[in-house]
């Protein structure tokens, strides 16, 4: 009967280390994961789109895959990002667009830029050259500028501020990107494996107490 009740104990103790490494190793590998989380941001600058994209530690993506296409689905383009994670290209067409940058082992950001953020001439083709100066008797005509005397303080006001929005949109968004939760930080993630032996030490404890009783 007491060997028995020997085994039995032994039994339990190695499920419990069992579970305690599975538990662990979940938990590290959580962790881990979250440790290589890739960011990629994006911001409009005229007719042009810059790209930065890293790890969740800071380091950069280098040579990851970008690739750029509308919210439909259709592609409008790839790249890759260079030694310091960085990308950029040329509007290739006016329409909000997903930006997706691929680190390889399933690493995966994302970054939208919204229509409103594309200015009204982006992705437009190029005006050909014999049509942007016309000439008369051999002159060149000049276009008219209307004095800054003449422009309205309250238009004026309205455009800076457009300029402004349309500018500091993408940072915003950054920031209010990185306020959401985190994963787990490694005193969490050691603090839940002392729990796990904690709990598994007492209940083996109580558990060998009960068995020595019926005894």
């Amino acid at each position: 009967m007491k060997q028995d009740y020997k085994l039995y104990f032994h039994n339990r103790i190695k499920i419990s280390c069992l579970f305690l490494f599975i538990s662990a190793y979940l938990m590290i590998n959580a962790g881990y994961a979250y440790a290589h989380r890739v960011t990629i941001f994006a911001w409009v600058e005229g007719d042009t789109i810059h790209t930065e994209s890293k790890f969740s530690d800071g380091k950069a993506v280098k040579g990851g895959d970008i690739i750029v296409s509308g919210l439909q689905g259709k592609q409008l383009l790839k790249g890759k990002t260079d030694d310091h994670g960085e990308f950029s290209f040329r509007i290739p067409e006016k329409t909000a667009m997903k930006l997706v940058v691929l680190a390889g082992m399933g690493h995966r950001g994302e970054w939208t830029i919204p229509l409103d953020e594309i200015q009204p001439s982006a992705g437009e083709p190029a005006e050909p050259a014999d049509l942007q100066k016309k000439t008369v008797s051999g002159s060149e005509i000049k276009p008219e500028i209307e004095p800054a005397l003449n422009l309205n303080p309250n238009n004026f006001q309205f455009a800076l501020e457009k300029a402004l929005d349309r500018k500091l949109s993408p940072v915003i968004r950054m920031l209010a990107e990185l306020r959401e939760p985190k994963g787990p930080a490694i005193h969490d993630i050691l603090g839940g494996i002392g729990y796990i032996f904690g709990f598994v030490g007492i209940a083996a404890y109580f558990n060998y107490r009960r068995k020595k009783t019926d005894l």
